[in-house]
């Protein structure tokens, strides 16, 4: 099952200069929940930007640089060998960036979003959710806190049968 997993502002802001735009702990943590034990997609400067592998997971890192090795992860050159490198993973995780997501979400199940409700200057953009294509099956909002300075949402989208 092929699924992403990502956190977005209202205008689909997901980074700027390369680093995310807010700290939410909550969605730390449910991203480390989801994510745990399965294989993770993402592109090299979404390697960047984390600086390591992804502790209990299969980190998978797609770059058009051809001699680049990364420890503790498996490095592929198209969107295509990393669907092919876990098809036999079960669940997998698209984790960014806006490129990838823009390729993935084609082939992708499942679209497990955070919606941040708050709007940040962004360079880094998640694609618009069809709702002629996708389906919001669950939808859980929390306000801001002490520990979350903005409100957020976390959404389940599922793809139309069609």
């Amino acid at each position: 099952m092929l699924n992403i997993l990502v956190a977005a502002d209202e205008n689909n802001g997901i980074g700027k200069d390369n680093q995310l735009l807010w700290h939410l702990p909550a969605d730390l943590k449910n991203f480390k929940q989801l994510s745990m034990g399965h294989a993770v997609v993402m592109g090299r400067k979404t390697y960047d930007s984390i600086g390591k592998p992804l502790p209990n997971r299969r980190n998978i890192v797609i770059t058009r640089q051809a001699d680049l090795n990364i420890h503790g992860c498996q490095v592929v050159h198209s969107l295509q060998q990393a669907l092919d490198a876990c098809k036999n993973d079960g669940t997998v995780f698209i984790i960014g960036g806006a490129e990838i997501y823009h390729q993935a979400i084609l082939f992708c199940n499942t679209i497990f979003l955070t919606r941040v409700h708050h709007q940040f200057e962004a360079d880094t953009f998640f694609p618009e959710i069809d709702p002629a294509i996708w389906e919001e099956i669950e939808k859980k909002d929390y306000p801001a806190d002490a520990k979350h300075k903005v409100p957020y949402s976390f959404l389940v989208y599922k793809k139309k049968v069609v």
